[in-house]
């Protein structure tokens, strides 16, 4: 069978079963999730002007926005995955390498809204995206994330999958989806090195694309169902031609939503080690940002890539920034949204920490990327002690995981300042419930 026939076969016979507890709890905390970084999302500039483009499809539909406007599906998945992404906070499986949450969820739930699903199926169709998206973009493998942004490439087909779980394709409509979802693929890294304004739109794209492709496969739209492994396929074109012979071997047995990393910062993940390290040094060594005489950072080579910004000029930029996220952890205790506000960015205490920080390319840390996210952190104060602790993992990642209740918290303190914070709690108790109830989130 070729690997989107295989996809299409587990997705058929999951339908047609009750998925585990577990599983069903995973993707409820990743809707959970979902929700707080939505919501931070929405003022952000990219998803301001995409709603005012897109104002022609809004306002009619079966879909709605995050805070209930109407919008056509394809519309809803779009500004929806684009603001999920927005604020630098969403979800990442590591081994592919790909931020599954804002892309799979935004189409689940459009598609879900515009077909009157019930909670149950929305649930089965973030698990059923997940599952494949995520096997897919282990096998592309790190050399497609050498320049293919990988949540709005994998992110397509975990929108294809949630979309055509929802809709109940039939095994070869699904199968079609997905392949479908395969042309549509694309985010290039490169869209975000200076500036990272377009960056949430990949996720967004991927959320539109994945309702698209689950609409015209439904009305009978074919493409070639070898598109990932074939000659000219996405493993060639993307990739360095790899191995898909396995891609579903560990269907239905590990469930790659159960081993999620959540965020436990606001900004690039890549960073978080070096904080978690940073962090853990003071917290151990009791000394402030002052007395620090230099700091050395350790860290795998997307690190480098994705988060290089040594003086950052906006919040964009300090998102992507090494240098500043671990500096104004120190300072500050922590990064939340309020370090990218206009007074943050320029606090002379974090700009001046900044200048004594360097970083470089750690071997035995970058040996363990994708599967492992780590740091090497050194520092020197000015009393002369020298420390130094390799932070193996991060907390958020599923060796160090958030709790529900950690979660709960992350989208009262995320979703509140939007909604309200009752309305925000009323959100989590609609989502506890989904497995039973016919009323969707929103």
């Amino acid at each position: 069978m070729l690997a989107t026939q295989v996809f299409a076969r587990f997705a058929h016979e999951a339908s047609r079963r009750a998925l585990p507890s577990e599983v069903l709890h995973h993707a409820q905390r990743a809707v959970i999730d979902w929700y707080a970084s939505l919501y931070p999302g929405l003022a952000m500039p990219a998803v301001q002007v995409l709603e005012a483009t897109l104002a022609e499809d809004l306002d009619r539909g079966h879909a709605r926005l995050a805070l209930g406007r109407a919008a056509t599906p394809r519309a809803a998945a779009l500004i929806n995955g684009t603001a999920a992404h927005a604020a630098e906070v969403d979800d990442s499986f590591r081994d592919a390498m790909y931020h599954p949450g804002a892309a799979t969820i935004a189409a689940a739930l459009a598609a879900a809204q515009a077909t009157k699903a019930t909670g149950l199926d929305f649930l089965r169709a973030v698990v059923l995206g997940y599952e494949v998206s995520t096997r897919i973009g282990v096998v592309m493998g790190r050399p497609h994330y050498r320049f293919w942004h990988n949540t709005g490439t994998m992110g397509s087909f975990g929108a294809a999958a949630a979309a055509g779980s929802v809709m109940r394709l039939d095994e070869d409509s699904f199968a079609q989806a997905l392949a479908l979802a395969a042309t549509f693929t694309a985010g290039l890294q490169q869209s975000f090195r200076t500036e990272a304004m377009a960056k949430p739109l990949h996720a967004g794209r991927a959320a539109e694309a994945g309702v698209l492709a689950a609409q015209l496969a439904a009305r009978g739209m074919r493409s070639s169902l070898d598109v990932l492994e074939g000659e000219s396929g996405l493993g060639h074109a993307m990739s360095n031609g790899p191995d898909w012979s396995q891609v579903g071997a560990t269907l239905g047995s590990d469930w790659h939503i159960t081993r999620l990393t959540f965020k436990n910062h606001i900004g690039c993940g890549h960073t978080f080690a070096a904080i978690d390290g940073a962090l853990a040094l003071q917290r151990v060594h009791g000394f402030s940002h002052a007395d620090i005489e230099s700091m050395h950072l350790g860290v795998y080579q997307p690190t480098l890539d994705i988060a290089p910004h040594v003086d950052p000029q906006n919040a964009d930029q300090a998102r992507f920034s090494l240098h500043y996220m671990v500096a104004s952890a120190l300072v500050h205790g922590s990064v939340r949204l309020s370090a990218y506000e206009p007074a943050r960015l320029n606090d002379p205490a974090t700009r001046a920490l900044m200048q004594r920080i360097t970083k470089s390319l750690d071997p035995e840390v970058d040996a363990g990327f994708p599967g492992r996210r780590a740091a090497r952190v050194s520092i020197t104060l000015l009393d002369g002690r020298r420390l130094s602790h390799l932070q193996p993992d991060r907390k958020g990642d599923p060796e160090l995981p958030l709790s529900d209740a950690d979660l709960e918290g992350k989208l009262l303190e995320l979703a509140a300042p939007v909604i309200g914070e009752v309305e925000a709690r009323a959100l989590l108790a609609r989502i506890w419930a989904l497995p039973t109830n016919a009323t969707l989130p929103t």
